[in-house]
């Protein structure tokens, strides 16, 4: 993978950045936690929170660390996400655009 930081002009030896998917299933936790469990299989990658809501019907997973290992996890979330969640059935307070609706970034660390 090309380095995507040094591309866009950061230079540094330790970033850190902060990934919050947001993924179409807040009611079953079988299928939040099997989602959030793949950010848990990268090395490198801090599981830092799992917010399910049910009225909404989404969960917002909080992971942290180097950029690399960041990408690698919310890939594995995401595919996971895909696999679990059948959208034809999906029900909730929020609007849907699939089972990942948002994958935004934060650089926490430079």
């Amino acid at each position: 993978m090309s380095d995507i930081w040094g591309l866009i002009g950061i230079k540094v030896m330790n970033r850190i950045i902060e990934c919050v998917p947001n993924f179409s299933n807040g009611q079953n936790p079988e299928v939040y936690n099997a989602i959030a469990a793949e950010a848990e299989t990268v090395e490198g990658v801090k599981l830092l929170n799992v917010d399910p809501g049910k009225a909404t019907n989404r969960t917002v997973v909080t992971i942290a660390g180097s950029p690399e290992a960041v990408i690698e996890a919310a890939f594995r979330c995401i595919k996971k996400a895909a696999e679990l969640i059948d959208m034809s059935k999906h029900k909730g307070e929020h609007p849907r655009m699939g089972a990942t609706d948002v994958c935004p970034w934060c650089l926490l660390a430079a």
